[in-house]
């Protein structure tokens, strides 16, 4: 509706009121055009179905009709009215002070509004950029990792050791009562794995297949188990069998197990270098953009609409419950979102928003525009790490929706590229399981 009249009312920097007119000749012939469609289809006592007079229907439903176009005729209008003022809105509009005034319908729309802000402090960012190389002690490191992945265990005889696994039955107690998941028979466990709690293995070590032994140990403060946080408890523990592991032999049979035919050791340590420097190259951008992204935060603090931070809140929210039902192979359907409240997620919401909104600002202002070929760039290493790479390429390529994602990723790196562009940037050599630590740890 070209025809609209809108005057705009600024109430703060995150809100705006619209006061919209529409000529009410457009609503009456809506009104008119549907009680005349509502005559044709209309059943009603005394006449057949068709047959039932306008008046009849203008009389009887004109008030509700009436209401539900001017319903209508506001759903329509007010975005046409948000998008002509060039207003950016977040949320949905609300809507009050409806009447019909002289020759125009008129209502008043508040609106949360997109925030303005003006990026402060580029110049004085400063940012730490870590850098690792791919060693051959990391890559030989790797590869016994991988080989531990794969070993085995036999039975030995002596004592537990670090690495060596035991069968065992244990049977705990708090004060001399036993309390529930304290007990398990032929249990198995790596010792040096961490997975009881601790002094629960080094109490182990040492021991033989036959020994009996009680240990005593503490759980930790934080425990789950709330009703056993902080408690002294003693196990008996009886080993029944102590086995050490076997690595897998640097074979033909352990080098197809990651497609290397030919070539052999010198070929596998070729592509596990390949793919140690790729996460090297992944950590460091992510550890790189992670700290400018901070350093632009610390500059710049500004207050958020309340919606924009809601709906954050239940992003994030949304996005642990389905970690969840990963977890436990369940619908996420299935887990109560009360569970997880709002204070769970405020702190990293209200960072992610505000970190949207600098980079949306930054993007308008420096008329940032998504790099093709650093897309085809981007989706071309992506597929490296899948059997039929051209398959993954053409996915993302011919793909709108991937394809956009992708967009969006680049886009942001272009982002940080001119933020570092803009500060004051040092290295710091650190090694490469560093590197990868921190890196994991920021993705949690």
């Amino acid at each position: 509706m070209s025809d609209l009249q809108v005057s705009v009312n600024v109430i703060s920097d995150k809100e705006t009121q619209l006061t919209v007119k529409v000529p009410v000749g457009n609503i009456q012939s809506k009104v008119e055009s549907r009680i005349r469609s509502v005559a044709k289809t209309a059943k009603i006592d005394g006449f057949r179905k068709g047959k039932v007079p306008v008046s009849h229907i203008r009389a009887q439903y004109g008030a509700g009709i009436q209401q539900e176009v001017i319903n209508d005729v506001i759903r329509d209008t007010v975005f046409e009215a948000l998008a002509g003022e060039k207003i950016r809105v977040v949320g949905v509009p609300s809507i009050d002070d409806v009447k019909l005034e002289n020759d125009f319908l008129v209502y008043q729309a508040t609106v949360e509004t997109f925030p303005k802000v003006e990026v402060q402090g580029l110049g004085e960012i400063e940012v730490e950029r870590q850098v690792a190389s791919v060693s051959d002690a990391d890559v030989d490191t790797m590869i016994e990792n991988l080989q531990k992945q794969r070993q085995t265990f036999e039975t030995k005889d002596g004592e537990l050791v670090d690495g060596d696994e035991a069968v065992f039955d244990f049977a705990g107690s708090i004060d001399g009562e036993k309390f529930e998941g304290g007990s398990a028979e032929n249990y198995s466990l790596v010792i040096g794995s961490g997975r009881m709690i601790p002094g629960f293995e080094d109490g182990m070590k040492g021991m033989k297949a036959g020994e009996e032994k009680t240990i005593k140990v503490t759980f930790p403060e934080d425990y789950q188990a709330e009703h056993l946080a902080g408690k002294e408890a003693e196990f008996v523990i009886t080993v029944k069998e102590v086995k050490q592991a076997k690595l897998p032999e640097l074979d033909d049979e352990f080098f197809a197990l990651f497609g290397v035919t030919e070539g052999g050791l010198d070929k596998l340590k070729a592509d596990v270098r390949k793919n140690m420097e790729r996460e090297v190259k992944h950590a460091a951008r992510n550890q790189v953009k992670q700290a400018a992204f901070d350093a632009l935060l610390e500059k710049n603090e500004f207050e958020v609409p309340k919606v924009m931070l809601d709906q954050e809140i239940d992003r994030q929210r949304q996005l642990m419950l389905n970690r969840f039902a990963q977890q436990f192979g369940a619908n996420p359907a299935t887990f109560d979102a009360n569970m997880l409240p709002n204070e769970l997620f405020e702190d990293q919401a209200l960072r992610a928003v505000r970190l949207g909104v600098l980079v949306s600002q930054i993007i308008e202002t420096q008329k940032i525009e998504v790099d093709q070929e650093r897309v085809t760039a981007f989706i071309a290493e992506a597929a490296e790490n899948y059997e039929d790479p051209q398959e993954v390429i053409e996915y993302y390529t011919n793909d709108k929706a991937q394809r956009s994602q992708v967009e969006s990723v680049v886009l942001e790196d272009q982002v940080v590229d001119y933020l570092l562009g803009q500060a004051k940037v040092s290295e710091k050599e650190v090694k490469y399981q560093d590197l990868l630590a921190a890196a994991q740890q920021q993705a949690i």
